[in-house]
């Protein structure tokens, strides 16, 4: 039997999960999200739980337009990393997106290696005009962002 289970978040998740996506910002790992955004987007989140209860990882869709969704804030406890969690939220994500008949899902990372292994490749920030007006306007990086934008096509279910 599995050390976790991978189900969506509930309300008394969102301070763990923030407190993850804190520790990530921290180390420069992630962008910060603060409490109201983890509130706002709470259905958005799949939350990796251990035996005890406990979050150990957390992942998140977001959807974007008709046919496109990102995978994003993908934390994993330090305690429990390269046992599979991250894996199995990110792909929590994609079945959730190919059953909700979405053909595109990327992401915007450091982390390319761990993104690859999970079928996204690599593509130009420009490929994705969505993401670009209703976040990166927003965001402190912009317009020199640093991170990797990466893409998956996938068949709906």
């Amino acid at each position: 039997m599995s050390e976790y289970c991978v189900r969506k978040a509930r309300m008394e998740d969102v301070k763990l999960i923030h407190a993850m996506l804190y520790d990530y910002a921290g180390k420069g790992r992630l962008l910060p999200r603060s409490l109201n955004q983890i509130y706002g987007s709470l259905r958005d989140f799949y939350v990796a739980e251990g035996k005890d209860g406990e979050v150990l990882g957390c992942s998140a869709l977001t959807i974007f337009w008709e046919d496109l969704a990102e995978i994003r804030s993908v934390a994993v406890a330090p305690e429990v990393k390269g046992k599979g969690l991250g894996r199995a939220l990110v792909s929590a994500c994609l079945d959730e997106a190919r059953s909700l008949g979405l053909h595109k899902v990327f992401t915007l990372t450091y982390e390319v290696g761990f993104f690859e292994h999970m079928g996204l490749e690599k593509v130009g920030k420009e490929t994705l005009p969505q993401k670009i007006w209703s976040d990166c306007l927003n965001c402190p990086k912009f317009p020199d962002c640093d991170e990797t934008a990466m893409l998956i096509s996938i068949k709906p279910l």
